[in-house]
């Protein structure tokens, strides 16, 4: 089952060091332009190929984000991450475009750290 994950839990999370992934369910391109601090990118219609390797633990958190609520990468990858078997898949519906609204730090093309 897919649950939700907003805005702040998914801070407190990153803040705290829980143990969880973050997946960019974005293209490549699109995930080295921006993305969160700590996420890893598993585009949407690769995530059959490439989750047993970059997530082999399936019963750690994933929480799955991509541009914002008008984008569906990270249904379609929150939903494949559930039908392999992962027990503890998180959407954060709101992604980047809500991250960066709440001038959150992002990690830019060309910049190895955090920046709001």
């Amino acid at each position: 089952m897919v649950t939700e994950i907003d805005r702040d839990e998914l801070k407190q999370k990153l803040d705290h060091s829980k143990k969880l992934v973050l997946v960019d369910a974005l293209s490549e391109e699109e995930f080295r332009k921006l993305h969160l601090p700590g996420a890893i990118n598993i585009p949407a219609d690769q995530v059959r190929r490439l989750a047993a390797d970059s997530v082999p633990n399936k019963d750690v958190e994933v929480i799955v984000y991509c541009a914002g609520p008008q984008c569906h990468a990270s249904d379609k990858a929150a939903n494949e991450f559930n039908a392999m078997g992962y027990s503890h898949v998180r959407l954060y519906v709101g992604g980047k475009h809500d991250w960066i609204k709440a001038h959150l730090p992002v990690v830019r093309q060309g910049d190895q750290r955090a920046v709001a």
